[in-house]
């Protein structure tokens, strides 16, 4: 039976090597976008020329209301959601001395609040059925810590926190709840960085002097998304190329 995935954020970076790679594997990939995403019926017209099959729905992962209601009516067109992997994040970059509140506030309620928001609302429907994958895309900064990025690494940090509690409650009812953390991955954010400050200070950080590529971490995705993978529940999944090691 084919298995209902749903990627939020999964419009473009990693996000959408992630839902390649998902129905690749011959899953019905789903994807959310921001209400004030102009571009998504554009790319979703341009993923479905090539012969995906996506589906995209409209939804503020920060706000509970617009999550359920999103998640309500993917199941009412598709059915009933048996992955979610939570992808949906921004920066506000800054030292903490100039952050405001309105920074903090938007970095946790966008990457941290949308993995309760989404996750709420599809795991009775997961331990119900008894099966069921969550994965939680946070960060190498989540443990590492980051300059300018306290907001982002707490936000990262408490994704994981969140992971090994939810884990340990529905491990019984044939569901795994996992944190995969990327490094640097060589998505148009990264390649964005001019490539002086990607050769003198990124690179230099990582062993193996390259930056990882979205399909690795996708690949990562599915193999936690399988069934080969039951028996891994609660872990936190470093992918940086040797950066960060714990």
């Amino acid at each position: 039976m084919q298995r209902i995935a749903l990627v939020t954020g999964g419009m473009g970076g990693l996000g959408e090597a992630i839902c390649i790679k998902l129905a690749a594997l011959g899953d019905k990939v789903v994807t959310t976008y921001s209400p004030h995403n102009k571009t998504a019926q554009e790319w979703l017209r341009k993923m479905n020329d090539m012969g995906f099959g996506f589906k995209a729905y409209a939804c503020d992962v920060s706000d509970f209301d617009s999550c359920k209601a999103c998640v309500e009516l993917i199941t009412k067109d598709l059915g009933p959601i048996d992955v979610l992997v939570n992808n949906a994040g921004i920066t506000r970059d800054m030292t903490f001395k100039k952050m405001t509140k309105a920074d903090w506030d938007a970095v946790i309620h966008t990457n941290l609040d949308s993995t309760f928001n989404m996750t709420k609302q599809v795991m009775d429907g997961m331990t119900d059925r008894g099966w069921g994958r969550v994965i939680n895309i946070s960060s190498v900064n989540g443990t590492k810590g980051a300059f300018g990025q306290t907001n982002y690494a707490a936000a990262k940090a408490g994704m994981h926190g969140f992971t090994k509690s939810l884990s340990l409650e529905v491990a019984k009812k044939g569901v795994t709840v996992n944190t995969i953390s990327p490094g640097y991955i060589g998505t148009k954010m990264v390649m964005a960085i001019p490539q002086e400050i990607l050769d003198s200070k990124i690179l230099p950080q990582i062993p193996q002097s390259r930056l990882g590529k979205p399909e690795e971490v996708a690949g990562l995705v599915a193999y936690l998304a399988s069934e080969e993978a039951a028996f891994v529940t609660g872990a936190n999944i470093s992918i940086n190329g040797g950066q960060h090691m714990f």
